[in-house]
């Protein structure tokens, strides 16, 4: 039987080995951190701006055929779609027209150049020559660019510069490598300048979009890892916002997955714990040092909490502060050592002990 003891201003629980037996009374080391996990917060995966892009038709048309669809796989320059553009065949006219304008000035320098050299004409029907040349060759050039703003690639431009041949069909390429997210339209569509045709996005790495509340940002700084529970990964926090979200009073926290970005898709929704640097120091200045222990090592007493240290013929009462709740463990600042042994069990007993139970 335990003799009753005064309420927490006993520095010590006394026990003999007996009563520890009796109480079952486990001990565990406290281990050093300098840095807690935060709870779970659900976090949507979301593709980086950089790496996403809309595929719009470039001139009005009807669709005539898509090549892909939604999950497939594409390249950069890769046809996904054709269109058919009576607008196109217009422009590819005045493409070739400027063409054949600009050779025949080309063939006129030439032989003006040549007649001046000979003294047959003046210089100044030359100048004119050269001058109409240079305007042709910017006309054309002109054209080349809005081929290019229709949507036609440089391989494309380059067969309508040797055959001449023109053609109502506009193929559309694949902006960047990565996967078709969405497909907007379907065969057959009427569609005008601009209209979306299909997302394409690179998937790795990825965003994670967390909304943090704003009294739970301490600690928390770029370069912190965000851990996914389920899937075993982690990343990096990249960014952190500014404006408080009047919804939920939620901060942005973005993250970036390079590893184990496999996992993961677009929309969806995962649980993530944020690792935050405990952010407590001395009057010097100095870090002070935090220690890990299970939750069931702590013990409360009003608005006060406590850990029992194993001593030579009992335990002895240890103020702590709670620095962070994790999921099944808590970091706390006190007095403690990295040899001492701390009750992780039987701290019910020895709390009514130390409160004056029998």
């Amino acid at each position: 039987m335990l003799l009753p003891l005064t309420a927490p201003a006993a520095d010590l629980v006394a026990l003999d080995a007996e009563q520890q037996r009796a109480f079952d009374i486990d001990l565990i080391g406290p281990l050093a951190a300098d840095a807690r996990l935060s709870r779970r917060y659900p976090a949507e995966v979301a593709v980086p701006n950089r790496q996403l892009r809309v595929v719009a038709a470039p001139q009005g048309g009807v669709l005539e055929t898509l090549k892909v669809a939604e999950g497939e796989q594409v390249t950069a320059g890769q046809i996904i779609a054709e269109l058919r553009s009576p607008d196109l065949v217009d422009i590819q006219s005045q493409y070739v027209e400027g063409l054949i304008r600009l050779e025949l000035a080309e063939s006129q320098l030439a032989r003006d150049r040549k007649l001046q050299r000979e003294g047959v004409i003046a210089e100044r029907r030359l100048l004119e020559s050269q001058a109409k040349q240079r305007e042709l060759a910017t006309l054309v050039e002109q054209r080349r660019q809005l081929l290019e703003l229709a949507g036609l690639a440089e391989a494309d431009i380059a067969n309508l510069t040797r055959t001449r041949r023109l053609s109502s069909t506009l193929p559309i390429h694949a902006p960047i490598a990565g996967v078709v997210l969405e497909q907007m339209v379907s065969t057959g569509q009427s569609m005008a300048a601009a209209d979306p045709l299909y997302r394409i996005a690179e998937l790795d790495p990825l965003w994670l979009e967390i909304h943090v509340p704003v009294g739970q940002l301490d600690g928390l700084s770029i370069g912190n890892h965000v851990f996914l529970t389920r899937q075993g990964t982690a990343g990096k926090i990249i960014t952190i916002g500014r404006m408080v979200h009047g919804r939920d009073q939620g901060v942005l926290v973005r993250a970036e997955i390079r590893e184990g970005s496999e996992q993961l898709r677009p929309g969806q929704f995962v649980e993530v714990q944020l690792m935050a640097a405990l952010g407590t120091r001395s009057s010097d200045g100095e870090a002070v040092q935090g220690w890990r222990l299970p939750s069931s090592a702590l013990v409360r007493d009003g608005d006060a909490t406590y850990v029992f240290i194993a001593r030579e013929g009992g335990f002895a009462v240890a103020p702590v502060t709670l620095l962070g709740e994790e999921e099944q463990s808590v970091v706390v600042r006190g007095p403690l050592a990295a040899d001492d042994q701390v009750a992780i069990s039987g701290v019910v007993a020895l709390k009514a002990a130390w409160l004056g139970g029998e």
